[in-house]
């Protein structure tokens, strides 16, 4: 089988071989070929694996928004770490209202 790259493309191609140890540009794609047929198959394998651990039910699916959720708070903190970020500022409201410590009703 032949493969007709562009000047540009073939020339990295080639400088790609030669950075890596490999004798010709053809060398280099057939063995990235041969990678991304590796790891397509152990991909399918993954995905099966977890597929029939649904049906099996020996893992339970995660409904959509606790996902959309989680990941929603796991970024909102990792905004507030950010060291000189306006979101790391303290709030004046705590998780059952206004902060005690703020002079301000709380629930607690």
């Amino acid at each position: 089988m032949e493969i007709h790259f562009g000047p540009e493309t073939e020339k990295k191609l080639q400088d790609l071989a030669a950075q890596s140890g490999r004798k010709t540009a053809d060398e280099l794609v057939q063995d990235v070929i041969e990678g991304y047929f590796e790891e397509l198959a152990q991909t399918r394998a993954m995905l099966d694996s977890r597929y029939d651990d649904l049906k099996s039910g020996t893992v339970k699916p995660i409904p959509g928004d606790e996902v959309e959720a989680y990941f929603r708070d796991k970024s909102a903190a990792a905004r507030r770490s950010q060291p000189g970020s306006w979101s790391g500022m303290p709030s004046i409201r705590g998780p059952c209202g206004p902060r005690r410590d703020l002079g301000v009703h709380s629930c607690g």
